[in-house]
């Protein structure tokens, strides 16, 4: 489904991704995992057209997307639910689901923000509630209803965990494989790399803008390399 090839990535004179390989099948939850600043989020935001590639090739379902707007890659079938969550906290939990259908033009609009309150029993509680005022984990559940709510064929999640109490934690990781069960194809990027490699079917380990190991998430949760550097045994 997604096919990125020899991508480098440059702000200013300072080069972060320098020309790294990766593949997302239909249907796979593909993980990237690795420190701050290893280049994960840089990824993704060239993926979304969000920041420019400076050289290499990125492929959605068979089409060059490399450098397209992000408003375009949206509706080539791409969304982010983005590191932060970045809801818009003056709307209301409602407003903010309906703004994730923003660029669709079908009349089953209402009928998937029913479907995204049955998923998440709480943001009906708080449809009418500003967004702002949720706790993080409710802010979550709501940006990932908002990403659902573009239909996409493929959801990117950058670090969803991120500030979240540990309980919370385990429920984002229950929520996502909740959304790979509903036939949504996955990229995530995860600090907490345990969750991730347990999610994903397969994954990359990025380090300094380069990806250094890949393998099946099983692969990589037993290599001693990524055990003793990224999982604290």
């Amino acid at each position: 489904m997604l096919n990125v090839s020899n991508l480098r990535v440059s702000y200013g004179a300072i080069e972060v991704i320098h020309g790294i390989d990766l593949q997302v099948n239909q249907g796979e939850c593909v993980a990237l995992i690795g420190a701050n600043g290893a280049g994960k989020s840089s990824t993704l935001k060239a993926i979304c057209g969000l920041v420019p590639a400076t050289a290499g090739t990125i492929e959605f379902e068979g089409q060059d997307i490399t450098n397209q707007s992000g408003h375009s890659i949206v509706k080539a079938g791409i969304t982010m639910c983005p590191e932060g969550r970045q809801i818009f906290p003056q709307m209301t939990t409602l407003q903010n689901l309906r703004m994730g259908a923003y660029p669709r033009k079908d009349a089953e609009q209402a009928s998937d923000v029913e479907e995204m309150m049955d998923m998440f029993p709480i943001l009906r509680d708080r449809a009418s509630q500003a967004a702002g005022t949720l706790s993080g984990g409710e802010q979550e559940m709501l940006a990932i209803g908002r990403a659902l709510m573009a239909r996409p064929k493929l959801c990117i999640f950058d670090e969803p965990s991120l500030g979240l109490a540990p309980k919370i934690v385990a429920e984002v990781g229950e929520t996502i494989a909740r959304v790979k069960e509903m036939g949504k194809t996955i990229l995530l990027v995860e600090q907490n790399s345990a969750m991730a490699l347990r999610l994903a079917d397969r994954a990359y380990l990025f380090e300094a803008g380069e990806i250094v190991l890949s393998g099946t998430g099983a692969e990589l949760q037993s290599h001693p390399d990524v055990a003793k550097a990224y999982l604290g045994h």
